[in-house]
């Protein structure tokens, strides 16, 4: 980076300092677990020396047991090596046919993603959003920020489901809800090309809360991709500038998984693979009633404890996903070699 050069190209410069940024984030985490072990090693030799200090073996549990899930999350890490994994991402959620129902169990999505960036310590910030009219929300877009986001969150690409007594219905009945999860990466201007001729960009006056200001002027955007129809909408934030940047975000974001979408496609073609992309089907189901439990339909992966879940206890259905698809990839490549 030192070299007079090294400016010379700004995409391969940039692209370069991205890549260093990763590994460098990557040491300090092995740093710090190295760091950890050695601290509870020692521990552990104080507790064999002194083996009825309850104090020190509760620590010394306690400091283990994050210590394994720290690890389990970092071997998982290492496993992330999609082109986009590293990024920031897009969360987007929308909610199936059925009202009131299921626009509330898509507010449920959005608090169970929010705690778990938080819990993550990724930053969260809405791009979008529009209120239900009784409850819930009509749609979201959430941008999470920080190291990895995209790769932790693709997994949770597709349709979800939900069972339950629905507290909107006098009679108590149950009912089944859906709402769909989509997750992009974000990109920077130079890793995806748009031609200014190629959008059109509508302003109009932002609906739902936001006082007056919100109401008087017309600050929201739209912005739609004439080649490809893709429209993108933001009025959340107060002005036309801010709200245009964050329309050109998510634009940048659906083009990508359009063009990753096509490489795909093309792929399963080569194989003599028929079928929908993975993400596109029900991926997992929430029942509340008459029993508890959260289950993975594509990694058989089931959880009892739904307040945890919703409380965005959900790194064991992205982990597993993970080391399925890892799996499945090592398992394809061993088949081409033989």
């Amino acid at each position: 980076m030192a070299e007079p050069s090294f400016w010379d190209d700004p995409d391969a410069a940039q692209a370069f300092i991205r890549q260093h940024r990763v590994r460098q984030n990557r040491l300090e985490r092995y740093e710090e677990l190295r760091h950890e072990h050695e601290e509870l090693t020692v521990l552990c030799d104080l507790l064999e020396a002194e083996p009825g200090d309850a104090a020190l073996e509760r620590e010394l549990r306690s400091r283990l047991a994050s210590l394994e899930q720290s690890l389990e999350r970092f071997e998982v890490e290492l496993l992330l090596t999609g082109p986009y994994d590293q990024k920031d991402a897009l969360l987007s959620i929308h909610p199936g046919a059925g009202g009131t129902e299921s626009q509330d169990w898509a507010a449920m999505l959005m608090r169970m993603y929010t705690r778990w960036a938080e819990d993550h310590g990724y930053k969260v910030e809405t791009l979008d959003y529009l209120e239900g009219e009784e409850a819930g929300i009509k749609s979201v877009t959430l941008a999470i920020r920080g190291p990895n986001a995209y790769g932790f969150l693709r997994p949770e690409r597709g349709v979800h489901r939900l069972v339950r007594h629905s507290p909107f219905d006098a009679s108590g009945r149950r009912h089944t809800s859906f709402a769909s999860v989509d997750v992009l990466p974000v990109l920077e201007e130079a890793e995806v090309e748009i031609r200014p001729e190629d959008l059109r960009i509508d302003t109009y006056r932002a609906s739902g809360a936001g006082g007056q200001h919100v109401n008087k002027t017309e600050s929201a955007v739209r912005i739609t991709h004439l080649p490809t129809g893709i429209v993108v909408t933001c009025q959340n934030e107060r002005s036309q500038h801010a709200n245009r940047e964050s329309a050109m975000t998510m634009l940048r974001a659906r083009l990508a998984q359009r063009m990753m979408e096509e490489r795909e496609k093309e792929l399963q073609a080569e194989r003599g693979q028929v079928g929908e992309i993975a993400w596109g089907n029900q991926i997992r189901s929430y029942v509340f009633e008459p029993y508890t439990l959260v289950k993975d339909h594509r990694t058989d992966l089931a959880v009892g404890n739904i307040k945890a879940v919703m409380d965005g206890e959900i790194d064991p259905f992205i982990f597993a996903y993970l080391r399925q698809q890892m799996a499945a990839a090592g398992a394809e490549r061993s088949g081409s070699r033989a």
